[in-house]
């Protein structure tokens, strides 16, 4: 067996294991989160913007309050316990050392990245389902949860600059862009840019097939430059989402919530940096960058115009209330993500 035959098999065959694992245990979190009724106890009143959440609450009040939380947990959990549980095993089986892809240089900032995010994400999510806080349904305020990622950005920045060396960004076509210092401050900014993203997971099956297909992106792009640790570990959490859409497509038996949405926004960041390719990122999340700009839009029209451009925001959200069926908006995100995803890993390989 030659070595990339080898390389191709642990990445799609640990992707597979995940999969597997994620849908048998899934009914089991299914079961607990409904036994212990672990959705919001009210809608929204507000919308992002300030004013009253009527359009949003027409299409959803329902199933805000019946749809329990915490889907996230099916997808960093068993990324988690999947990459440590192989590590062990390469450790007692050492002739299964090859199958290990916790590595210092690939995989390390990737997976304490993921676990952090995640956690934060938990803890906002309990706070939501508990109706603690001021924050629209409940939850973290918008300031506390923007200082807990950019404090997250800063650990992983530093890690970057000062113990793998990383001072240069790759621009497409042009070559390396030494940032020096400012490469920390990038690496933050970069990182709640993608945070923001978060806002995607609004209808059943958007933020899985969305994340899936970028995070497959960043695998091809990965593997193509020999990091197999980290192709692995993307395609691990793509092997999860598919698991995931399986019982999150309508109708969904749960939300991806904050635990998901905050801990893969800020990993993509982090395998953007790794794999250098940050300047293709706003390509292959390119749906991340349609919801927040028409979020943006919004706000702005309604501060310099005093109206709004959209019905209702993020733009998902618009398309339902002009009458598009929510698959149809879903379907038609996946189809866009996909090409932007496939654009993305083009000029990457080509520059």
């Amino acid at each position: 067996m030659t070595q990339l035959t080898f390389n191709v098999i642990k990445v799609l065959g640990l992707a597979a294991v995940s999969s597997a694992f994620a849908a048998l245990w899934a009914p089991i979190l299914i079961n607990f989160l409904f036994k212990h009724k672990l959705w919001k106890k009210s809608a929204r009143t507000k919308a992002i913007s300030g004013e009253d959440a009527v359009i949003f609450n027409s299409l959803h009040k329902q199933k805000e309050i019946s749809t329990p939380r915490f889907g996230g947990l099916l997808i960093w959990v068993t990324t988690t316990v999947l990459i440590f549980a192989v590590y062990i095993l390469s450790l007692i089986f050492p002739q299964l050392s090859g199958l290990n892809f916790l590595s210092r240089g690939q995989t390390w900032i990737p997976v304490f990245t993921l676990v952090t995010a995640s956690l934060l994400g938990l803890f906002d999510d309990i706070s939501v389902v508990s109706n603690i806080g001021k924050y629209i349904g409940g939850g973290m305020s918008f300031k506390k949860r923007l200082f807990m990622v950019a404090l997250i950005g800063l650990i992983g920045a530093m890690w970057f600059y000062f113990k793998l060396d990383f001072s240069t960004v790759y621009l497409p076509f042009f070559g390396n862009v030494n940032l020096g210092i400012f490469y920390i401050p990038f690496f933050i900014i970069v990182m709640i840019g993608c945070w923001s993203g978060g806002i995607i997971d609004g209808l059943d099956g958007l933020a899985g097939g969305s994340f899936a297909s970028m995070f497959g992106a960043f695998a091809i792009i990965a593997f193509s430059q020999g990091k197999i640790d980290l192709a692995t570990f993307c395609l691990v959490i793509a092997g999860t989402l598919f698991s995931f859409l399986w019982f999150n497509i309508p109708p969904a038996r749960f939300y991806m919530s904050e635990t998901g949405s905050l801990g893969l926004t800020a990993t993509l960041s982090v395998v953007a940096f790794l794999t250098d390719s940050v300047f293709v990122l706003p390509i292959i999340g390119g749906l991340l960058v349609l919801e927040v700009s028409s979020v943006i839009i919004q706000l702005l029209s309604k501060k310099f115009r005093h109206k709004k451009i959209f019905l209702s925001t993020p733009i998902h959200h618009h398309f339902e209330a002009i009458g598009w069926p929510a698959t149809k908006v879903v379907m038609r995100a996946w189809i866009i993500g996909i090409v932007f995803a496939i654009i993305g890993v083009a000029i990457r390989l080509i520059s």
